[in-house]
C-alpha cells in the first residue's frame, strides 16, 4: 500500500514539473504583455507585479495594418481547412468503398507525396501556380493548401471509414439513395471524431504556414499574418512587450479551434452497437 502511494506521489510530482516547464515560458509571455515599454526581457518580479491590461494588444492589433493581415489569414486558413477536410472525406469514401483499377497503387503514390519535403515542393508548385495565373492571388494558395491537405486527410479518414459497417448502407439503398446519400447520411456523421482531428491539424497547419505564403503572395495588403508577425518583429524587435501581444493574437486562433473540437479529438466508437442483432 505504501509502494503504491509512493509510486503515485513520484508520477504526479514528475508530471506536475513536467507542466510547470512547458507552461512557464508561455505564462512569462502573457505577463510581458501586461508591460508598457518593454525595451528588454522584464526580470521575474518585474513581470509579476505587471497588472493586467489590454493596451499593448490594442496598440499591436492597430499597427501596420496587423488586423487586415489577421483577418487574410482567417480567410486562407478557413478556406483550406474546409475544403482540405471535405474533399478528403469524399476521396477517403472513394478508396474505401469503390473499386476501380489501380486503386492501392494510386493510395501509395499519395502517400508517397507526403514525404516530399516542403522545400523541394516548392519550385514545381509554384511553375504550376504561375502556368494558372494564380499568382499573389488566394486561389493560387487555396490549391495549394487544399491539394495538400487532401492527401493528409484522405490517409487518416480512409482507415476511420473502414470501420463503418457496411450494413448500415442498406436502408438507404433500399430507399433508392445513391453514394452521395450514404457519404452524407452515414459516413459524415459517424466520422465528427475523425473530420474534427484533421479540422484541427488542418487549420493549424495552414494558419502556420510562412514559406508558401511568402512565394505566392506579392501583394503586402494580401499577406497573411505569419509574414506579418516575422515583419512586426524585425520592425518592433526592441519591445518584447509587442512582440509577445502580437504572438498571442496569432495563437489564439488555433487555440479557440482546438478548444471547439477537442471533445471530438480521437475519440472513437461512433459506429459500434450501430447495427443490432
Amino acid at each position: 500500500m505504501k509502494a503504491n502511494l509512493l509510486t503515485k506521489f513520484i508520477v504526479y510530482t514528475v508530471l506536475i514539473l513536467g507542466v510547470a516547464i512547458f507552461i512557464t515560458p508561455f505564462v512569462y509571455m502573457v505577463l510581458t504583455t501586461f508591460i508598457n515599454e518593454a525595451y528588454s526581457l522584464p526580470r521575474p518580479h518585474e513581470v509579476f507585479s505587471a497588472v493586467p491590461n489590454l493596451e499593448n494588444y490594442e496598440i499591436v492589433w492597430n499597427k501596420n495594418s496587423f488586423f487586415r493581415y489577421f483577418l487574410n489569414s482567417l480567410l486562407v486558413a478557413g478556406v483550406a481547412t474546409i475544403g482540405s477536410v471535405f474533399l478528403g472525406a469524399m476521396t477517403a469514401y472513394s478508396f474505401v468503398r469503390f473499386t476501380f483499377p489501380g486503386k492501392e497503387v494510386l493510395f501509395r503514390i499519395f502517400l508517397f507525396t507526403m514525404m516530399i519535403p516542403l522545400v523541394l515542393a516548392i519550385v514545381p508548385q509554384f511553375t504550376v501556380i504561375k502556368s494558372l495565373g494564380l499568382v499573389n492571388s488566394y486561389w493560387g494558395l487555396w490549391l495549394i493548401y487544399v491539394g495538400g491537405g487532401v492527401i493528409g486527410s484522405t490517409f487518416f479518414l480512409r482507415g476511420f471509414f473502414e470501420t463503418v459497417p457496411k450494413e448500415l448502407e442498406e436502408s438507404i439503398l433500399m430507399d433508392g439513395g445513391g453514394n452521395w446519400t450514404i457519404f452524407r447520411r452515414i459516413y459524415l456523421p459517424l466520422s465528427k471524431p475523425a473530420l474534427g482531428t484533421m479540422a484541427i491539424f488542418a487549420f493549424s497547419g495552414t494558419w502556420d504556414e510562412y514559406f508558401v505564403a511568402l512565394t505566392i503572395i506579392k501583394d503586402e495588403a494580401m499577406r497573411t499574418l505569419p509574414i506579418a508577425l516575422m515583419m512586426f518583429q524585425g520592425k518592433y524587435a526592441s519591445n518584447w512587450a509587442w512582440i509577445f501581444a502580437a504572438s498571442i493574437i496569432a495563437i489564439l486562433p488555433v487555440m479557440i479551434v482546438y478548444i471547439i473540437f477537442q471533445k471530438k479529438f480521437v475519440q472513437g466508437g461512433q459506429s459500434e452497437g450501430a447495427i443490432k442483432g
